[in-house]
């Protein structure tokens, strides 16, 4: 329950917010006045991170509001995000061919650009003439 993991289902991802150990104060208006609630910055931040919005914007938003209106909009947000990359994740797990056929193009890619580099370090170091 620490943790949202990619492959959580929504109804889990909810629970999990739901049950983040927050406080009872409401939310301030500032992330200054959040200053030894970590419980409540941490998921403020998160809400931030998740909206690609400033912490003091959320806040701004959700200022008064006690948790209790603030952890079902986090949800919501989280499982909109989440939701996409799950069922991503899913469509490349269920075929495992063109993953291998990906990170074996990509493996190509990587030793083509890394073997002017390998062999000015072999020669360097005496290993090539």
């Amino acid at each position: 329950m620490s943790r949202i993991s990619l492959n959580d289902p929504d109804d889990l991802i909810a629970q999990k917010l739901r049950k983040a150990r927050t406080d009872a104060p409401p939310l301030p208006e500032t992330m200054a006045e959040l200053e030894g609630r970590a419980e409540a910055k941490n998921l403020v931040t998160i809400y931030a991170a998740l909206a690609g919005r400033a912490p003091d914007a959320v806040l701004a938003e959700f200022a008064g509001q006690g948790f209790g209106a603030f952890k079902p909009a986090l949800a919501d947000l989280a499982v909109a995000t989440v939701a996409p990359i799950r069922e991503r994740m899913a469509a490349l797990l269920a075929d495992r061919g063109e993953v291998a056929a990906v990170l074996e193009r990509g493996a190509e890619r990587a030793r083509a650009l890394a073997a002017p580099t390998l062999a000015a370090a072999q020669l360097a170091v005496g290993l090539q003439v």
